[in-house]
């Protein structure tokens, strides 16, 4: 559900799940998932109008449903904000179709939100249709090896016992990768990216842009360079101008992050391709989309835990 541009349908074919069904409202991403992943099971519309009885069946259900009702970039309406009521959607089809596990992904900042009453209410939701839960924050670059600072919260349930206790999130693993993994300094890109002189901003980038290694953001009015040496969190409004724009030092002058640079620092194949979209729109889905090799190594674990659980059975 909320399939976006199949980042977590991505995540789950690499642990080996076979996909079924997936749902997106967006036509443009629907484009892009069609593009990279087939379009035969892919139905494209509003889930509110999307009848249960008109969802295969399936063992894992997944969701990263709108986080932007929750982040701390939006407006944080939560539940009040119809994006963030569409988990109730969520658990209309849990509750039709009883799906063995579910995966659900969402901003940190739900844990929070309503002094914890929402994330509390979610996991009430779950427990309440028979579920039994695990959830963990977890950092892109500490979880995934790719460089980027982007903490997600997941949710893992199960209603078999001997799947819930057989699942553990994954370790931390040591981030080896850096930002020249994923930009190449040598490469010109087009000029679109690289802010000129004529550029009201350029004195301050110039001045503030020292170092090579890392990625800068400008901040409305001032510059931020990120000290670990990664990439700060891809938003969906990155690449517009203004709050929040990532950008890069190389051998060409200063420039935003390309949209592949950003799908790069989101752990995606090189072989994935956007189709012919605005180019503001494929950032928007890079913002929007999940850390692929983050989501696979907790597919793995849902998986290994569903067949040793089968395993002990048989």
């Amino acid at each position: 559900m909320f399939a976006g541009i199949g980042g977590i349908c991505l995540s789950f074919k690499n642990a080996g799940a076979r996909m079924v069904w997936a749902n997106e409202i967006d036509e443009s991403a629907c484009k892009t998932y069609r593009l990279n992943l087939g379009s035969d099971y892919l139905v494209q519309g509003d889930i509110k109008a999307i009848d249960s009885s008109d969802i295969p069946d399936m063992d894992i259900l997944t969701a990263g449903f709108p986080c932007q009702a929750f982040s701390i970039a939006g407006y944080r309406k939560g539940f009040e904000d119809e994006r963030g009521a569409l988990f109730f959607e969520i658990m209309r089809v849990i509750n039709a179709k009883r799906p063995r596990a579910v995966f659900i992904e969402n901003v940190k900042n739900l844990v929070k939100h309503d002094k914890g009453n929402t994330f509390n209410n979610i996991i009430y939701c779950l427990k309440d249709s028979g579920y039994m839960i695990k959830h963990a924050i977890l950092n892109t670059k500490d979880y995934g090896n790719v460089p980027q600072n982007r903490e997600r919260i997941y949710i893992v349930g199960f209603r078999n016992e001997s799947d819930y206790k057989s699942f553990e999130f994954p370790s931390e693993t040591k981030l080896t990768n850096n930002i020249h993994d994923i930009t190449d300094r040598s490469e010109k890109k087009e000029d679109y990216f690289y802010y000129g002189k004529s550029s009201k901003y350029y004195t301050k980038l110039e001045e503030g842009m020292t170092n090579p290694d890392t990625v800068y953001q400008w901040r409305r009015v001032y510059l931020r360079e990120n000290m670990s040496g990664v990439c700060p969190t891809l938003t969906a409004n990155m690449g517009t101008g203004g709050h929040n724009v990532p950008l890069i030092k190389d051998d060409h002058g200063i420039r935003k992050l390309t949209p592949e640079e950003c799908m790069g620092f989101q752990g995606f194949p090189k072989c994935f391709k956007f189709p012919d979209i605005a180019r503001s729109m494929k950032y928007k889905q890079a913002g929007n989309s999940v850390s692929v090799p983050v989501v696979t190594k907790i597919a793995q674990n849902i998986i290994t835990a569903m067949e040793l659980s089968d395993s002990v059975f048989q």
